[in-house]
């Protein structure tokens, strides 16, 4: 009987011993998925943000771009309207401190259009309503139809665009006349000062900074 017992003692204990196995391996198998998965999320966390941040760089690199592409075609402009090294294209003598040759009539909210037109880009001074620069199509390359000139248009400069890191296109600006009187001076004889507004595009057309200034022709 003891042999028996014995017998039905130790097989009792194989089976809890089985049984405690299984459900160890059990227990294991459960903590081992539970840790893929947080591994997982955190790994799909960390490429997420490596990729926002990334983006954003890129954004900010594409701004830089746009920015510097509006200041240089602010330059361009000025250049334009004080004396442009290329003979052949050259317009600054159309722009006087005296004059207003070429300018729409006050308040009529347009700039002259026609990449042949010698009076391109030149705007009136809008006293009600949006100002001439709010509604031209800076994007427009129609020879036509464009209201807007693109940089070097007028002076001979060069501005590389279209490849790597570079402007996806020139930038552009255009020319408002403002009237300007001292106090005391004859109404009769106005002078002017020049509101220039440009863009600039980054890589992207989509990236777009506008810069404005104000310039007076260094004339007597």
């Amino acid at each position: 009987m003891k042999q028996i017992a014995d017998a039905v003692s130790c097989a009792y204990q194989r089976r809890l011993s089985q049984e405690r196995r299984i459900h160890q391996s059990g227990a294991a198998l459960v903590i081992a998925l539970f840790l893929l998965v947080v591994f997982s999320l955190l790994g799909t966390s960390a490429a997420q943000l490596a990729l926002q941040g990334e983006k954003a760089a890129r954004g900010d690199r594409d701004r830089q771009i746009a920015l510097r592409s509006a200041e240089a075609a602010l330059r361009d402009a000025e250049i334009d309207i004080e004396h442009s090294p290329d003979a052949m294209r050259s317009r600054s003598h159309i722009f006087s401190r005296n004059a207003a040759l070429g300018f729409p009539r006050e308040n009529e909210s347009r700039c002259n259009a026609g990449q042949d037109n010698v009076y391109l880009g030149l705007c009136s001074l809008s006293v009600a309503g949006k100002p001439p620069w709010q509604l031209v199509n800076f994007s427009d390359r129609q020879s036509t139809s464009m209201h807007s000139v693109p940089y070097g248009h007028f002076t001979g400069r060069k501005l590389a665009t279209g490849k790597a890191s570079l402007p996806c296109m020139l930038p552009r600006y255009v020319i408002e006349r403002i009237v300007v009187r001292a106090l005391g001076e004859d109404a009769g004889k106005p002078a002017y000062v020049y509101r220039v507004t440009a863009i600039g595009f980054g890589v992207r057309e989509s990236t777009q900074v506008v810069l404005q200034s104000v310039y007076r022709k260094g004339e007597a």
